[in-house]
């Protein structure tokens, strides 16, 4: 008999209605198979869109095997006491090829004042798409993002003072993925009147994955105690961030002290974003992309002897 009841419902023998192929299941098939009552199954999908499942020629759902996977992820995350809205995100964030689902995961979690579902959200980026591309495909537009939501007044100040250091948390746990490569740290600072370090901690996260010891003294560092820090640490390099333009004179200065003449400089930041500025600027410009600033920095220490040895 046909199934006039509606949207997936079961026939009225009780028995499910056909599979449209051998990979693909209907709503009622899954249910059974994953032990969820179909009209939950229903409102994830609604509410949530986990999964998008396809549709049969008759509009029903049916479950192929990456969907009935999600499937299983957001009820095993519910049954481990996350809410079903951030068990959804987790999910989303877990399946995607692109950053797109990943930075609205992130979002969401910043709307909702939730420091866990952003570090858990940054970890689930973290396995498809490796360190480099979370930090500067995910965590940095996210943040972008939340600072315009502030600026527009679309959220409170505490939104983005907590996705601020959730991110920050997020960062510093991380640590090297093995032995350093050399004893002498680089020094990482944000200029004289800077405030804002998170994407120099988001440098420092990538360059301790690539083994480099770094020692961060975060924002408004003055030039005589970045200048100290160099000295009693023996830094092989520095990496100074400044993004005031009002600042950049300052940290300018703080490059061109005596103590920093034999170390290698970096710098970044929107106050250099001029190549008529960076002229006049000591050390090597490290650009917009977190990732190929860890790159340069690695590449021009690594084809140097370090420190002590032998050149």
């Amino acid at each position: 008999m046909t199934n006039r009841a509606g949207d997936d419902e079961p026939r009225e023998d009780g028995a499910a209605a056909p599979e449209r192929n051998g990979d693909e299941l209907t709503i009622q098939q899954a249910s059974e198979l994953l032990q969820v009552p179909a009209p939950t199954l229903r409102s994830w999908e609604r509410r949530y869109g986990v999964p998008l499942a396809d549709r049969s020629t008759g509009g029903h759902r049916r479950y192929a095997p990456i969907q009935l996977d999600q499937l299983r992820r957001m009820r095993d995350l519910i049954a481990a006491g996350r809410r079903a809205v951030e068990a959804a995100a987790l999910v989303k964030a877990g399946h995607a090829t692109t950053p797109g689902p990943l930075v609205q995961a992130f979002l969401e979690a910043a709307r909702e004042l939730a420091p866990g579902s952003i570090a858990r959200t940054l970890d689930a980026a973290r396995e498809p798409l490796g360190l480099d591309r979370t930090v500067d495909e995910v965590l940095l537009p996210s943040m972008r993002e939340i600072g315009e939501w502030w600026h527009a007044g679309q959220i409170d100040v505490s939104h983005e003072h907590l996705a601020t250091n959730a991110t920050q948390a997020w960062l510093a746990a991380l640590q090297p993925t093995g032995p350093l490569r050399t004893q002498s740290p680089i020094v990482l600072s944000c200029g004289p009147l800077d405030n804002h370090t998170l994407g120099l901690e988001a440098i420092a996260a990538l360059l301790r994955e690539r083994r480099w010891d770094c020692r961060m003294l975060g924002a408004r560092t003055p030039a005589e105690s970045l200048a100290r820090a160099v000295v009693e640490t023996d830094a092989v390099a520095v990496v100074l961030v400044s993004h005031l333009a009002a600042g950049r004179l300052a940290a300018t200065e703080a490059l061109r002290a005596p103590e920093l003449r034999s170390r290698h400089l970096f710098y970044a930041g929107g106050a250099f974003a001029s190549p008529r500025i960076r002229r006049s600027v000591p050390g090597q410009y490290l650009g917009t992309n977190i990732a190929a600033a860890a790159d340069l920095i690695t590449d021009t220490l690594s084809s140097v002897p370090h420190r002590g040895e032998d050149g």
